[in-house]
């Protein structure tokens, strides 16, 4: 049976947010993707979601179909445009699963809203690595952002290849870096411009590519160059203090962590080490963990994985209503 999906915009008064609703099987879950994704990276687990609950999967500003707010990107705005959303779409208290900086905007609405949140699923989240300057300082991520905004071109001219050209990528255990291949990166440019000349205008989707890749250059393709500068410069951490949000936070938690390692040159490779782990546990002894060995998007990486520790954490909440 195919999954009925019904698409629609919520005006917030500052920005159109996109969104997918599912039908109504049970109690909401609000879908939210990490930075440079669109709602699209919850392809593999909507329809099984769909089942059990009303899922929501929503497009952060500055991304998908989601209006863009050049110069206001930051999360107390973000946190804001959910706020909205529970209050007029979904109108009852939700889970919130958010991957990366998804995870930063549940964390948010959690400590602002807790109202309008049943618990949260924080999904290899940067909780505390996200802020600044420790973003800047600290973490791979952050030379990933900044080659970002330096190659990815502006709203009207993107260089999406060049992005990949050259880049760094580190290995565990190993001291060596990894490189796109410049065969690649210039077949990459090719099927870029391609589309771009057949599909003037439209999101640059290329089938041959592996799915990850696929999907990352299709968000490219469509989000505002403007996020990715608010973590560069440090706008996007601003009013948002991680420690003081979690001891806010009063709902059920479940932390799902991805692989992470330290390399000598790059610092943190990943989301949180074990040291932010053990402080986010402490600032909130409600919370239940998980380590999965997966990649960043463990939704769509490691769905099975993802899929069970979601169903028993709502299993938890609504067999023991407050």
């Amino acid at each position: 049976m195919k999954l009925q999906l019904k698409e629609n915009n919520l005006d917030t008064g500052e920005v159109l947010i996109h969104y997918l609703a599912g039908p109504d099987n049970g109690p909401p879950l609000v879908l939210i993707p990490g930075q440079g994704l669109s709602l699209e990276s919850y392809q593999r687990v909507m329809t099984p979601l769909a089942k059990n609950f009303q899922v929501f999967a929503v497009d952060v500003r500055g991304h998908g179909k989601s209006g863009w707010t050049t110069g206001k990107n930051h999360f107390p705005n973000m946190g804001n445009d959910f706020k909205i959303f529970l209050e007029q779409v979904v109108r009852r208290p939700a889970i919130i699963s958010g991957n990366s900086s998804g995870g930063l905007i549940a964390l948010w609405l959690a400590a602002n809203v807790p109202e309008l949140v049943s618990g949260i699923i924080l999904e290899d989240t940067p909780v505390f690595s996200a802020e600044w300057p420790r973003l800047r300082d600290d973490c791979w991520v952050y030379r990933i952002f900044k080659r970002n905004a330096e190659t990815i071109g502006s709203a009207e001219v993107r260089n999406l290849a060049a992005f990949f050209k050259g880049m760094e990528v580190p290995i565990e255990g190993k001291q060596r870096v990894i490189q796109f291949p410049v065969w690649l990166t210039g077949a990459m440019a090719g099927m870029v411009r391609l589309h771009q000349w057949l599909k003037p205008g439209k999101p640059v989707d290329l089938a041959l590519l592996p799915a990850e890749t696929r999907m990352l250059i299709k968000g490219l393709s469509q989000y505002d160059p403007d996020f990715t500068k608010a973590f560069v410069d440090g706008r996007a951490c601003e009013a948002f203090d991680h420690a003081e949000a979690l001891k806010k936070v009063k709902c059920p938690v479940f932390v799902l962590q991805a692989n992470w390692f330290r390399h000598p040159d790059f610092r943190l490779v990943g989301a949180m080490d074990n040291q932010d782990i053990n402080h986010l546990l402490a600032l909130t002894p409600q919370a239940q963990f998980a380590r999965i060995t997966s990649g960043h998007m463990i939704h769509f990486e490691q769905p099975p994985e993802y899929l069970k520790h979601l169903n028993a954490f709502a299993a938890g909440i609504y067999s023991n209503p407050k």
